[in-house]
């Protein structure tokens, strides 16, 4: 049978068509980036100490004594979670005491926070740590609560992955936009943290799904020429766009629920897409369903005003359609190559390491010296070229080298980050950027690698394999900054090092610059892998295989 590509290729180049498909899978991904990392700012911390309530009746030169001093990063800072026992310090005050003068304050015993936080306005209004006291011994819920969103995206890859292999990719990828808007809507209206983070849950199993599959809709519909262009630029860029704005946008939304209303206003992006994405005509074709696949060929053609071929597909691929309608594959099917297994796990290594670089460096943003909303806006900022570079890599050059030289940079990199000093935090941010752009481009290029290497018949479901191992990282990256507690510069180090070591184990991948993407298990397991590259098939291999054409860029 052809590959899907000779079949289409009637159809021509940057006709109407493709350009209409790929902007709008492009627009359908800007919310994601839009509601991505709005947690940078919902779940943000402001300063804030311990409250001493006026009825306490303590004179102002006490009240400003009743904060400790604490050594933090090496310099004295006031206290966020303790104080001064306040009955103590209100019998001094009556006595008309001075601290530190007539009172030595080491003496006096600490409490806790017993009437709650005073928080600082100068940034934030208000954050979901300041509306329901996410400090001191509550502090672990903010990391966990971005870790509950990547456990719902971990859910979710997995299971929409299966679901649009089985069912379609048109379908899920719609259903997984409605349960990311409607998701967002009704955190709005969050009582407590449970509700926000059991809502935000669903919303990272639509969200990172609809991106997934989006990426795979897009990849299979489009022609060689158009898939490099939108498979870097087209998902990941406009994924950056819509970074770019949240922080313009969290800027003037100061209050928690009206940033969260505002992505949740961004879903009605999805509406008229309906009409302007079509079902995969390769996946059709992989389940055997050749009929529907035709009519959207030919109403392709109609678009692109050329003359599709009285007979698009010969007698003998229809033929062999019952077949197809007959077999399905599933999970048990992919684990039963020695190949298919080395292949995906090296993979699923891949998309780990990345992954839990990449959304450490984003969470960070507000951690980071200086403006929390011009930071946001650089990280995202630096995106754009991330995504020219990795299109130019893919376009040219041989995956593993485009997979290799931006995940050795970005690591190395960021390792140097915990030698600059402490004086000069703008290097340390300078840095921190540079390596953010090596991290970036390696995401897209993993996509394009991941997507090339496995066959149509199961690419979703191995996609979603990856992108679930991907989420258990993201899982682990806001626990990976929480052990900047222990030391400021661990997490870099740990972030670093992953990279280089990932840079180096892409080398094991087989090499797929412009071979067709693999239709079936046969396509895919004559990919040789860790015996070898393909380029080094000998003459008998080619003759096996005669279907498979080289993809000009």
């Amino acid at each position: 049978m052809r590959d899907y590509d000779d079949i289409a290729a009637f159809l021509g180049t940057w006709g109407p068509f493709q350009r209409t498909i790929l902007l709008a899978l492009a627009i359908s991904i800007l919310p994601n980036g839009f509601v991505g990392i709005y947690i940078v700012f919902v779940g943000d911390t402001p300063p804030h100490e311990c409250l001493i309530p006026e009825e306490y009746n303590i004179s102002e030169i006490w009240r400003e004594a009743a904060i400790p001093m604490i050594t933090q990063d090496g310099s004295l800072k006031r206290s966020s979670c303790t104080r001064y026992r306040v009955d103590t310090l209100r019998n001094y005050s009556m006595l008309g005491y001075i601290p530190n003068v007539d009172v030595n304050m080491t003496d006096i015993e600490l409490e806790s926070c017993l009437n709650g936080w005073k928080y600082s306005k100068d940034i934030y209004q208000s954050t979901i740590v300041t509306e329901w006291n996410l400090v001191c011994e509550n502090e672990h819920k903010v990391p966990l609560t971005s870790s509950v969103r990547y456990f719902g995206a971990l859910v979710g890859t997995f299971l929409s992955g299966q679901i649009s292999d089985r069912f379609g990719r048109r379908p899920t990828l719609f259903l997984m936009m409605a349960l990311q808007t409607i998701s967002i809507f009704i955190q709005i209206f969050s009582p407590n943290w449970e509700v926000f983070t059991t809502l935000f849950f669903f919303g990272g199993f639509g969200e990172i799904s609809n991106y997934l599959v989006a990426y795979i809709l897009g990849s299979e519909i489009l022609g060689p020429r158009e898939r490099v262009v939108f498979c870097s630029m087209g998902v990941f860029l406009s994924s950056a766009l819509g970074y770019m704005v949240m922080p313009a946008v969290a800027f003037f939304l100061r209050e928690w629920r009206w940033l969260v209303a505002s992505m949740a206003a961004s879903g009605l992006i999805y509406v008229p897409l309906w009409w302007f994405i079509p079902e995969s005509p390769r996946w059709l074709i992989s389940q055997g369903r050749f009929e529907e696949a035709e009519a959207i060929l030919r109403q392709a053609a109609k678009r692109n005003k050329v003359k599709p071929p009285d007979a698009i597909f010969t007698p003998v691929e229809l033929n062999i359609a019952a077949t197809k309608k007959e077999k399905r594959y599933n999970i048990l099917d992919v684990v039963r190559s020695c190949d298919m297994v080395a292949i995906i796990t090296l993979c699923a290594l891949l998309w780990m390491i990345i992954t839990l670089g990449y959304f450490s460096l984003i969470l960070n943003t507000s951690n980071l010296h200086g403006n929390a909303y011009l930071n946001c806006f650089l990280s995202a900022i630096v995106e754009v070229p991330a995504y020219v570079i990795a299109m130019l890599l893919l376009k040219y050059c041989p995956r593993r080298f485009c997979q290799s030289s931006t995940l050795l940079l970005g690591g190395a990199v960021i390792l140097f980050i915990h030698l600059i000093p402490l004086d000069i935090p703008e290097v340390a941010i300078f840095l921190e950027m540079v390596g953010k752009f090596g991290i970036t481009a390696a995401f897209c290029v993993v996509y394009a690698v991941t997507s090339e290497v496995f066959p149509t018949v199961v690419r979703n479901m191995a996609m979603g394999i990856c992108s679930m191992s991907a989420r258990v990282a993201s899982i682990v990256s806001p626990f990976i900054l929480y052990l900047g507690k222990v030391y400021k510069y661990l997490p870099y180090i740990l972030i670093g090092s992953f990279a280089v070591c990932g840079g180096l184990f892409c080398f094991l991948l087989p090499e797929t610059f412009r071979k067709a993407l693999p239709e079936t298990f046969a396509d895919m397991q004559k990919i040789r892998g860790l015996r070898g590259d393909t380029s080094e098939m000998t003459k008998d291999d080619h003759a096996e295989r005669p279907e498979v054409k080289e993809q000009k860029f």
